[in-house]
């Protein structure tokens, strides 16, 4: 219980975060200075130990963080600008269906538990993906219902739930993976509960870009 409060209480200081930083762009940009800074930081130990032995797989690797974090900021900040009400929403809507993914996840893997889903991250489980899918439609259709007319997509709001789902939990396996080769349990120490940034951001950080572009189309 413990571990899943401090959980819930780093995705509302961060929820809180996110939205306070919508309203104004120079707080944003110091917001994804600060985000790139330190995931790039994190992405630069997993490489290193990684590869420790081979410098060009390293360069290589860490290079191709450099250009994604880019991109995934240039994505969202080209969403977001000009600011208005129904991009900061969507927005928040995407955001929350991974965070309730993760949550679920965490949910139902600890309390019901079950086979192992991979060797990749070993607490991961079937139950836990089941969790992720069912704690993110349920949150997400709430929020939906209450402000579906400042939500700027025509897709089914069911099946953009469900692939947004699907990719942050994809994310968190891709994360897990590398923490696995590094050979460290966590990316870093800032965020209580979850480790380094990336910890908290795995599922976001390969999700979010992909659910603006779909909303997009």
């Amino acid at each position: 219980m413990i571990e899943l409060q401090k959980r819930l209480l780093t995705s509302l200081l961060l929820l809180m975060i996110i939205f306070f930083s919508l309203k104004n762009s120079t707080v944003l940009f110091f917001v994804f200075l600060a985000i790139n800074y330190f995931s790039l930081i994190e992405f630069n130990n997993l490489f290193k130990n990684i590869f420790k032995k081979t410098n060009q797989l390293y360069f290589f690797s860490f290079l191709a963080s450099v250009i994604y974090i880019s991109i995934f900021s240039l994505i969202i900040w080209n969403f977001l600008i000009p600011f208005n009400n129904k991009a900061t929403i969507t927005l928040i809507f995407l955001i929350l269906i991974c965070i309730s993914t993760d949550i679920g996840g965490f949910i139902f893997g600890k309390l019901v538990g079950g086979k192992k889903l991979t060797q990749i991250s070993p607490n991961k489980t079937y139950s836990g993906v089941f969790g992720s899918f069912f704690i993110s439609i349920t949150f997400s259709h709430f929020f939906y219902i209450f402000y579906k007319t400042y939500l700027i997509f025509e897709v089914n709001y069911l099946i953009l739930i469900i692939i947004i789902s699907l990719i942050s939990q994809i994310g968190d396996l891709i994360i897990s993976f590398l923490k696995r080769k590094a050979k460290i349990k966590d990316t870093g120490s800032i965020l209580p509960g979850h480790g380094g940034i990336l910890d908290r951001i795995d599922g976001i950080l390969f999700a979010l870009p992909f659910g603006i572009i779909l909303i997009s189309i």
